[in-house]
């Protein structure tokens, strides 16, 4: 069987196919959301890769590992028109999901210092990449509430909203937790007096 190319020139004129084979422009909204999502799958994909140079954060690798599948997941079902995601059996982020980052998140802060001010982003190479997939999953989360605005909340993925914003705060906690693990001191911010 001959392998299949990777180009197809079909979007040569500015257009992409969803799922269900409809045609849309690359620039209309629902593209734009599912591209961040693939930018924030790529960051964390930095973040997995300087992890698998120390095998003491194995459980949280592994764990982000779970959440790029579940951001295809999310990607798969903006790709599709919401009547269509059914009969393509797209699977859905659970609740079990959510509450799985919380579980972590709460596990993870206890061992943190208790912050009283904003935490400068940086640290460790896969903390400070970890603010990076902070700030990309907020993103998301706006373009996310634009859809929902402009064509009905209806039309988001199952617990779409929710995972998003749990996941931002999970890759603060996370990023507070490798550098509180490697004994790397947090810069806090500080306002600068004119």
């Amino acid at each position: 069987m001959a392998k299949s190319k990777v180009y197809t020139k079909s979007g040569d004129k500015g257009q992409t196919s969803l799922v269900g084979g409809q045609r849309v422009d690359k620039s209309d909204l629902r593209i734009d959301l599912y591209g961040d999502v693939d930018e924030l799958n790529s960051y964390i994909g930095i973040v997995t890769a300087q992890l698998l140079e120390n095998q003491k954060y194995a459980f949280q690798l592994n764990h982000l590992i779970e959440i790029q599948a579940l951001l295809f997941d999310l990607g798969s079902n903006l790709a599709c028109e919401v009547s269509q995601r059914t009969e393509f059996k797209l699977p859905q982020i659970s609740t079990s999901s959510i509450t799985r980052l919380e579980t972590e998140m709460d596990k993870m802060d206890s061992e943190c210092p208790s912050l009283k001010t904003f935490v400068l982003p940086g640290g460790s190479r896969p903390a400070a990449a970890l603010h990076v997939c902070r700030t990309v999953c907020r993103r998301v989360e706006r373009k996310l509430m634009a859809f929902a605005k402009d064509f009905g909340r209806e039309e988001l993925p199952e617990n779409s909203a929710e995972f998003i914003n749990r996941l931002s705060d999970y890759f603060f906690v996370l990023s507070r937790y490798l550098n509180v693990s490697e004994k790397i001191e947090e810069v806090l911010w500080i306002p600068q007096k004119n």
